[in-house]
């Protein structure tokens, strides 16, 4: 058994992006722009723009004076990323986007059109300090935490493309890089703009929300105090200790059954049902008996309230992790329902242009 990384729970020093409009409360913004000599109700002019017509750029804000609109900009709506490098897939119905912070940091973002919503994938922290060894985020280490303006960001940007096309974004699902609730703060208050009406957010429901956790159960406790009704979901990954520490390093720390508890209290508070993810990888955790084990674990915990995803993994360049066949894919989702849990395999969008977290930026270092 290979002896766990480190994990590292707090980020580098490196330099987090000037304040935008999305980092302040109210009182932080008409605070701002008092200093610019404009009054309260401009706060709720650009609020409109930034969340309503999904503009980031004062200079089109037509209703603000003329000559203040350059200020604004500079106080208010720093650049926060670039675009690096866009790679399309699925008929260009899968986007990934590498984006350059204004620290050089790289950061990638996944917008996969349906024909019922769009979903976006987005990332809370600038690689991640979980240490997954099959994960090439995780084998990238962390850089730093997002800001709330740098996770929000990500979101305008996708609602803005999706608008230009004339649909609609519809879904976030925090499964990019980073481990968010790692970053907790930021992260529930980027959730909560992501999700109040406009002018104060962008309308998304909270149902259409997945926050994705390896399983740090006092946050998944936290977050289950918020009274959010966001969808939970677990990485696990394998449902014994001996392979979960090697696969999920955090596992050192709260075992399964702590995070599984944590997950039923989460279910109990929000009244949702958990999502469990679990990458199949192939001779490491597709065994029958993982199988057995796994539905019988979750339901003695969670009952009706859980669903399992199971994923087919998106080997990294040079890695030793494959995906197991579909045979025993199919094996493995007929006995985890066998055990009264619903399982499904997770449509895997964009694996010709590295779509799985990390990979992308991994390829730019």
């Amino acid at each position: 058994m290979a002896t766990p990384l480190p994990l590292v729970f707090s980020a580098p020093k490196r330099g987090m992006p000037p304040a935008h409009f999305a980092d302040l409360s109210d009182e932080q913004r008409i605070e701002a722009l008092s200093e610019l000599g404009l009054p309260k109700f401009r706060l709720n002019q650009i609020a409109r723009h930034y969340y309503g017509r999904l503009e980031a750029d004062p200079m089109t804000m037509t209703d603000l004076p003329e000559d203040a609109r350059a200020k604004v900009k500079e106080a208010l709506f720093p650049t926060l990323m670039e675009p690096l490098r866009v790679v399309e897939a699925d008929d260009e119905n899968t986007q990934k986007t590498l984006w350059k912070l204004h620290d050089g940091t790289l950061l990638e973002s996944v917008l996969m059109r349906y024909p019922d919503r769009a979903t976006l994938c987005i990332s809370s922290q600038a690689g991640c300090g979980m240490a997954c060894p099959f994960c090439a985020t995780g084998q990238g280490g962390l850089d730093r935490n997002l800001s709330i303006g740098e996770i929000v960001d990500q979101v305008r940007n996708a609602a803005a493309t999706m608008h230009a096309e004339g649909g609609r974004l519809s879904n976030i699902v925090f499964m990019g890089m980073g481990e968010p609730l790692a970053n907790y703060k930021r992260v529930v208050s980027a959730v909560r703009q992501i999700t109040q009406p406009s002018p104060d957010g962008f309308g998304i429901s909270q149902r259409s929300v997945t926050v994705s956790t390896v399983g740090l159960a006092p946050a998944i406790r936290k977050l289950a105090d918020e009274d959010m009704s966001v969808t939970l979901a677990v990485s696990l990954h394998t449902p014994d200790d001996e392979l979960r520490d090697e696969l999920v390093p955090v596992n050192n720390r709260w075992s399964v059954a702590e995070v599984l508890d944590a997950a039923r209290y989460y279910a109990d508070k929000s009244g949702r049902r958990v999502s469990i993810e679990y990458a199949l990888i192939r001779d490491i955790n597709d065994q029958g008996w993982r199988a057995d084990m796994l539905g019988e674990k979750l339901h003695k915990a969670l009952g009706s309230r859980v669903h399992v995803n199971l994923i087919p993994l998106n080997p990294t360049p040079g890695s030793k992790w494959d995906a197991s066949p579909r045979e025993r894919q199919d094996e493995f989702v007929r006995r985890v329902i066998a055990q009264g849990v619903p399982c499904t395999v997770r449509d895997t969008k964009g694996q010709e242009i590295a779509a799985a977290c990390g990979q992308l930026a991994a390829e730019e270092k």
